[in-house]
């Protein structure tokens, strides 16, 4: 009785954890934007406590921009879409290391912004095709 109790009663399937629609690689832009104007404050700030600051908002950014990197790599891209495009490996690996420790994440460097924003851009393009598919 008590393994009737916790039996499932519906069986649902999903190419992700959940049903689509709760993924979106506009949550890792937004960051990557915060950290591109970060920079640029830092740029016109020489006060000391405002650029220490600065330092712990923008690594935490950067780790947030990772962090909706992966979880778009690891739980909404599946085999299929890797097979489609093939590139996805290596614009993840890109972009996480664009936002990690020889990136935004260290450096003060608004090349390095855009360039994380441009392959965030990429993924997005292929993250709309899957969805229309």
């Amino acid at each position: 009785m008590f393994a009737r109790l916790f039996a499932p009663t519906l069986e649902v399937s999903a190419h992700c954890d959940l049903p689509c629609g709760v993924y979106d690689p506009a949550q890792a832009r937004y960051e990557a934007e915060s950290i591109k104007a970060i920079i640029g404050k830092v740029a016109d700030n020489d006060d000391p406590d405002f650029r220490t600051r600065a330092i712990l908002i923008k690594e935490e950014r950067s780790n947030l921009v990772k962090h909706h990197l992966w979880v778009l790599w690891t739980d909404y891209f599946k085999a299929p879409h890797f097979e489609k495009y093939p590139q996805l490996h290596t614009l993840f690996n890109e972009a996480t290391k664009l936002a990690g420790g020889t990136g935004t994440k260290a450096v003060f460097d608004a090349e390095k912004a855009d360039q994380l924003i441009a392959k965030i851009d990429e993924i997005a393009e292929i993250f709309w095709e899957t969805k229309k598919a």
